[in-house]
């Protein structure tokens, strides 16, 4: 399967081929993963260290149903616990996770269940990440919308009275800037409570001019904790620096971020040990900066445009859930996201569970969301999406489901004084 992720030539455009092919025989194009670029901040701090250290010991398969029926029973749970409830010994022990992950999640978080949208506003990208429909050898309609364009479909979207926003750009610092994003979140201020980012990690400096801008919150997919399987992944641009991306969260606190999100693309390697990380992550972070608001999601890989086969390995449904029930479990009070990446069906079987918050009215694309929410056509062009969702179901449809089910629909939980 070492050829899994590999885009078909057939897929390229000949001159895209052609950079393919140049990129993978240049050496000089692969740089190190594990060496910081001209530009890039490097912090002081032992987070990676100990996530690394305690990820690439985790022996899943010495797991027992002794030591999973022993973690479910203490009311606290450890590290060691929590790497018992990953291991496969715990999938007979799926329904008792669920039971016990309910509670927490009722005790924590009621039977509240948190809405937002996300919003990319450019899919221009100078990555090389041989999974994602944005990458920039991947032969797509491209798109950056003006201060104008962004502006009006903000106020689309407020207009359907959704309050929360994360706001998402490729990874491209030339076609999407910090000031291009700053802009973007000033506007976004204008129409919503909560402003989220889902952009390339930047500097500390730069997420507190982000933040000053109106910015509450960062979120940044490691995409996987695996070193070596992220350097086959990640062949060419500023993501291939590993340490970077994995120290951007803790640089947007420093920055003055209220929160931080964190993830793992479950299928890219060993999902058991990048849930580990991930978790982890979290873990030794919180305890750092216990002031801060801190959040999983749980994605795993979709097909994208010119590549229909891309799927997660070993990562069903019945895993995922073992993996959220998990987290639940092992942070009572971390929020927990699901997006539109997984059915309808799971995702309202999920929220009355572990997870605390989904997204509504989703479209990766560019350009498209006057069509999503109104159901009028825009007359400007569009961008191709970055992967394929899976839930498309509506703002209003969303907030129905969730009514209807006995969960109470949150759009915002903070008041600006």
């Amino acid at each position: 399967m070492e050829n899994q992720f590999l885009v078909d030539s057939e897929y390229l455009s000949p001159e895209a081929l052609e950079k393919k092919h140049r990129l993978e025989n240049d050496p000089s194009c692969r740089r190190n993963h594990m060496e910081y670029l001209p530009g890039m901040e490097q912090i002081e701090s032992d987070i990676c260290e100990n996530v690394m250290s305690q990820m690439k010991s985790y022996d899943y398969s010495k797991y027992t149903a002794k030591d999973v029926k022993t973690a479910l029973e203490h009311e606290t749970c450890s590290v060691e616990d929590f790497k018992a409830l990953l291991s496969p010994a715990a999938e007979p022990f799926l329904e008792q996770m669920a039971q016990k992950a309910r509670m927490e999640t009722s005790k924590h978080f009621g039977n509240t269940v948190y809405l937002f949208t996300p919003r990319y506003i450019a899919n221009y990208c100078e990555n090389y990440c041989v999974y994602c429909g944005f990458n920039c050898y991947n032969h797509i309609n491209r798109m950056k919308l003006t201060m104008e364009q962004i502006e009006h479909e903000m106020k689309v979207i407020a207009d359907s009275g959704m309050e929360e926003i994360l706001i998402l750009t490729g990874e491209s610092r030339a076609q999407s800037d910090v000031d291009y994003i700053g802009e973007a979140c000033k506007l976004a201020r204008k129409y919503f409570r909560m402003v989220g980012l889902e952009i390339y990690p930047v500097n500390t400096d730069e997420y507190r001019y982000l933040h000053e801008c109106g910015a509450d919150y960062v979120t940044v997919f490691q995409e996987t904790y695996d070193t070596d399987k992220y350097e086959q992944l990640h062949l060419a641009g500023h993501k291939r620096v590993w340490p970077y991306r994995f120290d951007a969260q803790e640089r947007a606190l420093r920055g003055g971020m209220r929160g931080v999100a964190f993830s793992a693309l479950l299928g890219l390697s060993d999902f058991r040990k990048d849930a580990l990380a991930s978790a982890l992550h979290v873990y030794y972070l919180q305890r750092k900066y216990p002031q801060a608001e801190m959040s999983l999601s749980c994605p795993r890989l979709r097909p994208i445009i010119n590549n229909d086969r891309i799927n997660p390995l070993d990562v069903g449904e019945k895993q995922l859930c073992q993996v959220l029930c998990a987290y639940r479990i092992f942070l009572p009070f971390v929020g927990i996201t699901v997006s539109s990446r997984e059915s309808a069906q799971f995702r309202d079987g999920i929220v009355k569970i572990a997870a605390t918050k989904v997204s509504a009215g989703v479209s990766t694309g560019i350009g498209d969301h006057e069509s999503k929410y109104t159901g009028k056509e825009s007359d400007s062009a569009q961008g191709d999406e970055q992967f394929e969702i899976n839930d498309s179901r509506s703002f209003d449809t969303m907030y129905q489901d969730m009514a209807q089910v006995g969960l109470q629909p949150v759009l915002n939980d903070y008041l600006y004084v």
